[in-house]
């Protein structure tokens, strides 16, 4: 150490070499900062363009209706997945779906795009009315069901109202039936010395009740006054559609399936064909416009959520009833 430094040192200043070591520690710091805040700005843009982008999802449909536009065309209406009352396919929407390509001046006809295993009768039965109601409104506009791989239960009583149904050689169609779902417990709650009880003010409040053994008269109410009842409008419904094309048989009915080939046989379908080929050969307007209105996608969850929440209370208490 050389005295200068020593002086400093007892003077209470810090050398030269701790004073440029200081300033280094200090600018270190102060770039530290600057890289910090810079990552800071990067990371609050990146969010802000996320946060930009959620709204505009929110706000934006989930994927937007093809619009007409010149030209003649055939429109398109999807049935796919179960119909149901708040789920991606309900009457609602399909129903929509008609009315807009019935409206649009292009359109030389309708094709059900049909691939659904069935599901609410009210929301089948809706529609199928609300084609009729089109038919009659538009008797020059033909809608034409075309069945991919499964058309059972509600759908094809849907299907059931177009002028005619093209299915594929391997599609399934038919399961004309109605299905009330349920379960008990009664057995495993007196395993468990579980003891039910219920209070009702009404004698079959509790009907069907998974907990309580079967009443003989509620299951014959059920039997005959819901799904018989439920069973022949679903009946009505294929023979006013189909009329005399329809080879009955008593298997016809039965909620039994068959395939596209045999369908033709039976009645249920009248041949064989695909979107793009119906639209072409059968329409004569090649060009496809997909009608089907589609939900925001914050809508469709929230819907959704609250279907499922809905089917399980039902299943619970063995009240879910479906054709399919």
């Amino acid at each position: 150490m050389t005295d200068q430094q020593s002086d400093a040192r007892q003077a209470g200043k810090p050398a030269d070499w701790e004073s440029k070591l200081l300033e280094k520690v200090l600018m270190a710091g102060i770039a530290e900062q600057r890289r910090a805040r810079r990552w800071g700005i990067a990371f609050k843009l990146a969010l802000l363009v996320y946060a930009g982008i959620t709204l505009w999802l929110v706000a934006a449909p989930f994927d937007v209706k093809t619009a007409g536009g010149s030209g003649p065309h055939t429109a398109v209406v999807d049935v796919v997945g179960t119909i149901i009352d708040g789920g991606d396919t309900n009457a609602a929407s399909v129903m929509e779906g008609l009315r807009d390509a019935a409206k649009d001046k292009g359109t030389k006809g309708i094709i059900l795009r049909m691939n659904s295993p069935g599901g609410s009768p009210v929301q089948s039965a809706y529609v199928w009315e609300d084609i009729r109601r089109l038919k009659q409104e538009r008797p020059d506009l033909p809608v034409y069901a075309v069945v991919s791989d499964l058309c059972a239960s509600g759908c094809y009583y849907v299907a059931s109202a177009a002028d005619k149904i093209f299915v594929n050689g391997s599609s399934v169609v038919g399961s004309i039936g109605v299905i009330m779902p349920g379960f008990g417990f009664v057995d495993a709650l007196g395993k468990l010395g579980v003891e039910r009880r219920v209070l009702t003010a009404g004698e079959h409040k509790a009907l069907l009740d998974p907990f309580s053994p079967v009443s003989e008269a509620e299951k014959l109410h059920i039997q005959q006054n819901v799904l018989n009842a439920i069973h022949q409008q679903f009946i009505s419904a294929v023979r006013q559609g189909r009329g005399e094309r329809l080879r009955e048989t008593p298997e016809l009915f039965s909620g039994l399936v068959w395939t596209g080939d045999e369908g033709i046989k039976l009645g249920l379908a009248d041949g064989l064909g695909d979107v793009p080929g119906v639209a072409k050969t059968v329409i004569g307007a090649e060009k496809v416009v997909n009608f089907t209105p589609r939900q925001r996608w914050i809508e469709r969850l929230s819907q959704r959520v609250g279907t499922r929440l809905a089917q399980g209370v039902l299943s619970a208490v063995g009240a879910g009833l479906e054709l399919r």
